[in-house]
C-alpha cells in the first residue's frame, strides 16, 4: 500500500481525491474514502489536494492513525480488486473501526491543511 487515508476523512468524503486520481483508485465506503493498494501508483496527487489532510503516504501516517493502514487493506478484502472505484461506486463495506466510530463530520470539517504543502 503506498497512500493511506486516515480518520480525518471520516464523515466528510470532501472527493477531492477522486477527481484528481489519475487510475481511480479511490474507492468510496459509507463513512469514508480508501486507496486501493495495488491500484494506487503514488502520484501524490490525492495528497494534495486533500483539505482536511486525511491522506498520508504509508511511512508517514501519524501514530495516532497508524491502524488505517490495516483499516485501508480491510476494505478491500471483501471488495477484492475491481480495476477502478468507477465501476463499483459507493459500497457499504467500511471496516468496524470505522462503522463503530461516533459521528466525526462536524470535528473533521474543522481540521485545517498542513503547512509542509
Amino acid at each position: 500500500m503506498t497512500y493511506v487515508i486516515a480518520e480525518p476523512c471520516v464523515d466528510v468524503k470532501d472527493k477531492r481525491c477522486i477527481d484528481e486520481c489519475p487510475v481511480d483508485a479511490i474507492y468510496e465506503g459509507a463513512r469514508m474514502l480508501y486507496i486501493h493498494p495495488d491500484e494506487c501508483i503514488e502520484c501524490g496527487a490525492c495528497e494534495m489536494v486533500c483539505p482536511v489532510e486525511a491522506v498520508y503516504y504509508l511511512t508517514q501516517v501519524p501514530e495516532q492513525w497508524s491502524h488505517y493502514t490495516r483499516v485501508n487493506a480491510d476494505f478491500f478484502e471483501e471488495l477484492g480488486s475491481p480495476g477502478g472505484a468507477a465501476k463499483v461506486g459507493m459500497t457499504v463495506n467500511d471496516p468496524p473501526a470505522v462503522e463503530e466510530l461516533p459521528p466525526m463530520g462536524a470535528v473533521n470539517r474543522g481540521r485545517t491543511r498542513r503547512l509542509d504543502r
